[in-house]
């Protein structure tokens, strides 16, 4: 299991949530509530895998654990993830706090409910890579690329 590339699951989950709600169709209100249930299922389904990447992380080790290293673009660029005792604690908290927002937004968010959940699980995901990556231009890409969902 230590073996297992867990980060890339966190990383990877919401997305496919994501891809999931995109196949949904329609504006009806059992459609909404299809949508509102598959992303309450993909925030859960990672606060799950969170807790077991707490479980597996050893409070005595110094250093990265958990590391993943993959070429990626070139030698230089490499998809390369890992946590250390705070990145870790950042992603915990991070998967704990999405589904109590999804769970805020239950009633409040009427329109454009498909938009809205989509945005939340690749926020998510994006959070995983910030507080993940260990390469520089990886952690750019994802803070590129969540600041910009923001603003």
């Amino acid at each position: 299991m230590a073996d297992w590339p867990i980060l890339t699951a966190l990383l990877l989950v919401p997305l496919f949530g994501a891809l999931l709600i995109l196949t949904i169709r329609g504006d009806s209100e059992q459609a909404q509530q299809n949508i509102r249930y598959v992303a309450l299922f993909t925030t859960l389904a990672e606060l799950l895998l969170a807790v077991i990447m707490w479980g597996m992380f050893d409070v005595g080790e110094a250093g990265f654990q958990l590391v993943e290293s993959h070429a990626w673009i070139g030698e230089n660029i490499r998809y390369k993830m890992g946590v250390d005792g705070i990145s870790m604690l950042f992603i915990v908290l991070s998967a704990f706090l999405m589904p109590l927002c999804i769970l805020a937004s239950w009633q409040s968010i009427t329109k454009r409910v498909k938009d809205y959940m989509i945005a939340f699980l690749v926020m998510e995901s994006l959070m995983v890579g910030v507080f993940g990556a260990l390469d520089i231009f990886l952690f750019y890409l994802s803070s590129k690329v969540a600041l910009s969902r923001c603003f």
